[in-house]
């Protein structure tokens, strides 16, 4: 796939390799994060039980699977910022006044959790990761890379829908000459 590598689970990544090599903890930090998702996420506690992001990938995998079927091209994008540039990106968005609208001082709180972060990410692209609905992981450091990557995976998805404008069939061409006709005639 382009400069892309095909990977197992339908993941891909910018380095060509695959996902799975990578490994990925069963916990997915769900124990610390039921208690959040009922009250930061308005989640009804009934469903903020031990097994939330199992049935969540679940979900997800069956609603991409139905939309596949049903003709809709499923391409998904985790872009992957390095936590020094994440720094740096914050560092500029805090000392040039027109991006200060980007910064959240939560952020900062968050960078704590950087490795828990990372672990869910990679659990979530394990999980929902099909063939049919294909994770790309792209390198996020470097804006002009990342835009090639993903303008690279959205052309060849494109192109494999091999899209032709309709054919004009000769009597639609008579149709078409016979209404330029009239709208030529017309005032």
């Amino acid at each position: 796939m382009g400069i892309y590598g095909a990977a197992t689970n339908g993941c891909r990544s910018a380095a060509g390799s695959a996902s799975s090599t990578v490994p990925i903890t069963r916990r997915c930090w769900s124990c610390a994060c039921i208690a959040n998702c009922s009250t930061n996420k308005k989640i009804p506690p009934r469903l903020a039980t031990k097994h939330i992001w199992q049935e969540r990938f679940e979900d997800i995998a069956a609603l991409e699977r139905y939309a596949s079927r049903n003709g809709t091209v499923i391409r998904k994008f985790f872009l992957n910022v390095s936590k020094q540039e994440q720094k740096k990106r914050f560092l500029d968005r805090l000392d040039q006044p027109e991006k200060n609208w980007k910064f959240s001082a939560a952020d900062l709180g968050e960078r704590r959790h950087w490795p828990r972060y990372q672990r869910a990410y990679e659990d979530m692209i394990r999980h929902t990761a099909t063939d049919h609905a294909p994770w790309y992981v792209v390198p996020a450091d470097h804006k002009w890379f990342t835009r090639l990557a993903v303008a690279s995976v959205v052309v060849e998805a494109l192109e494999s829908l091999k899209l032709e404008y309709p054919k004009v069939s000769a009597a639609q061409n008579r149709e078409l000459a016979a209404a330029r006709a009239a709208l030529l005639r017309a005032k």
